[in-house]
């Protein structure tokens, strides 16, 4: 039988236990709440080596003691295509006490062949509409499909970007500019910022990722000009000294406080702008994908919450 198909009984049962486990972190979370104004979301990227089904991630981040998670959206609908239901994934999401701060999509908003990015925008809402039904606030906005070739018009992004946002009002879904270190268009931070800016929309905002602003070349410095509502989701990660950052891919992320970012700069900044961030832990390490889902997951959270007292006790 698989996740999709469990009786009612089996779902409460597992509902409850996850629930329990969740509970034993609470206590935790509660007094790292008191200390700081962040809260901790597990990206499902760190265990999507894992291959667990989407209900499996979500019991995952439970257990963990995270207080949401931000899904791939390919995961969902996978789930949903084999006859999950999306009013199931609410409740279970309710139950544990979880919600939804953010999702990961790749749909080609930003592109200039209007027929693709007619096509990108098409999955945009159908993905918007069903973040919407389990409750999810906001979507990544990457640069997909304008990562190879330099020279995207920012005015025009801009444009693009409001027209996402616009069609976002309709599911209250929030499209979040996201930064690719390794495109060749919004890399860097003063890029992404004219676009969430230039957009002239009340909800434009911006999701940076301590890999991605290393790999695309601007200065963390940077994130001291940011307001604490540019900035509602932070992906954060480390990364080691070596490779080099030309040579450093998503690969060689790593449990914050385990390589050399500023980590304790970064958050330090951040909470001196007030912020009010969901840091939601994103890796794609195949180490990590080689040990157990559940382990990754607290390992991450442990990580993340040891960066964020470090920086603000020695603020």
């Amino acid at each position: 039988m698989t996740d999709n198909h469990l009786s009612r009984r089996q779902l409460l049962a597992g509902i409850g236990a996850a629930a329990a486990a969740a509970g034993a972190n609470i206590s935790e979370a509660a007094e790292d709440r008191r200390k700081s104004p962040f809260t901790y979301c597990l990206n499902t990227g760190t265990i999507r080596g894992q291959k667990l089904t989407f209900p499996r991630e979500i019991e995952t981040a439970a257990k963990a003691g995270y207080d949401s998670i931000e899904p791939w959206v390919g995961n969902i609908n996978k789930y949903v295509s084999s006859g999950g239901s999306l009013k199931d994934i609410r409740k279970r999401l309710s139950d544990l006490g979880l919600t939804v701060e953010s999702a990961i999509s790749f749909f080609r908003w930003i592109v200039d062949d209007d027929e693709a990015r007619a096509k990108g925008m098409e999955q945009a809402k159908r993905e918007m509409d069903i973040l919407a039904q389990i409750g999810g606030k906001r979507i990544a906005a990457p640069p997909a499909g304008a990562t190879s070739k330099p020279g995207l018009d920012l005015d025009k992004a801009a444009e693009r970007y409001r027209a996402l946002l616009e069609l976002g009002d309709q599911f209250g879904v929030v499209p979040q500019i996201e930064i690719w270190g390794s495109s060749k268009n919004l890399h860097r931070l003063g890029q992404a910022m004219y676009v969430v800016i230039e957009s002239g929309h009340s909800k434009a905002c911006l999701l940076p990722d301590v890999f991605h602003i290393y790999k695309g070349g601007s200065d963390f410095a940077g994130l001291k000009q940011l307001s604490a509502h540019a900035i509602q989701v932070f992906h954060i990660n480390d990364y080691p000294a070596d490779p080099p950052r030309d040579k450093a891919s998503d690969r060689d992320r790593i449990y914050p406080g385990d390589g050399v970012a500023p980590l304790t700069q970064i958050l330090r900044d951040m909470y001196a702008n007030n912020s009010r961030a969901v840091l939601s832990l994103e890796l794609f390490n195949p180490t990590y994908y080689k040990q157990e889902a559940l382990t990754v997951a607290k390992t991450g959270l442990a990580r993340t919450r040891a960066a964020v007292n470090k920086a603000l006790s020695s603020g």
